[in-house]
C-alpha cells in the first residue's frame, strides 16, 4: 500500500520561466515554477485494458471445446491450457500492461501541445528553446519515467499470481489491482477535499 501511494503520487518537476512581460503600468511573468509529470499518468487504465485482452481467449476458445471438428476441439483445449499455465499467463500479463502504460499516456500526453501553450504563455524550460527543443526534452523525460511506472504497474498486475505460486494458495482476497483501485479513489476523494477547503478559505477572505 506505501508502494502504491508513493508511486501514484511520485512525479517529476521540470522547472519552467516565465519571462516578464509589461503591460502599461503592470508587470506580469518572470517568475519560475514547475511542470508536473507523474511517474504513472495512466492510472489503472493499463490493467483493465490488459485483463480484457487476457480473458478473452479462454472465453471464446471454452465455446469450441464441444465443437463437431477435432481441430476445433484440440486447438480450443491447447488455449485453455496456455492460459492455466501461470507462468504463461503472468508473462503475458506482464508485458500487456507495460505495454498498453506507453500506449495511453502517448495518447493523453502530447509533449508538442504542452511546448506549445509553453510558448503562448511566454514560459521557457531553462537551457532550452520553445518549440520542438522542448516537446523533444518533454518527450525523453516522459519516456524514461514512464518506465518506472509500466513496470510498477505490471508488477502489481501479477502480484496475485506471484503470490499463488510461491505461497501454494488457490485464491486470494485482495488482488494488488484492488488494491491499487481502492488507494487512487482514496487518493482522488482527499484531494478534491483539499481543493474544496481551499476554495472556501479563499471565499472566506
Amino acid at each position: 500500500m506505501a508502494a502504491i501511494v508513493f508511486i501514484t503520487e511520485a512525479q517529476r518537476n521540470i522547472p519552467v520561466t516565465y519571462a516578464r512581460q509589461i503591460r502599461g503600468i503592470r508587470t506580469t511573468g518572470g517568475v519560475s515554477t514547475h511542470l508536473p509529470l507523474r511517474v504513472n499518468q495512466a492510472g489503472v487504465i493499463p490493467i483493465i485494458f490488459a485483463i480484457s485482452i487476457v480473458l478473452f481467449p479462454p472465453l471464446i476458445a471454452q465455446f469450441f471445446l464441444r465443437a463437431e471438428s477435432s481441430f476445433l476441439r484440440n486447438g480450443a483445449d491447447f488455449v485453455i491450457r496456455l492460459f492455466q499455465n501461470q507462468a504463461f499467463y503472468g508473462i503475458l500479463y506482464f508485458l500487456l500492461v507495460f505495454g498498453f502504460t506507453y500506449f495511453y499516456t502517448a495518447v493523453i500526453f502530447h509533449p508538442d501541445k504542452v511546448a506549445e501553450n509553453l510558448q503562448k504563455q511566454g514560459g521557457f524550460i531553462p537551457g532550452l528553446r520553445p518549440g520542438k527543443e522542448t516537446a523533444a526534452y518533454l518527450g525523453q523525460v516522459s519516456n524514461r519515467i514512464m518506465l518506472a511506472g509500466a513496470a510498477f504497474l505490471g508488477a502489481i498486475a501479477v502480484l496475485p499470481v506471484l503470490m499463488q505460486s510461491v505461497f501454494n494458495l488457490t485464491t486470494l482476497v485482495i488482488g494488488g489491482t484492488s488494491v491499487l483501485i481502492v488507494v487512487s479513489v482514496v487518493i482522488e476523494t482527499v484531494q478534491q477535499v483539499n481543493a474544496q477547503l481551499v476554495m472556501r478559505d479563499y471565499e472566506s477572505i
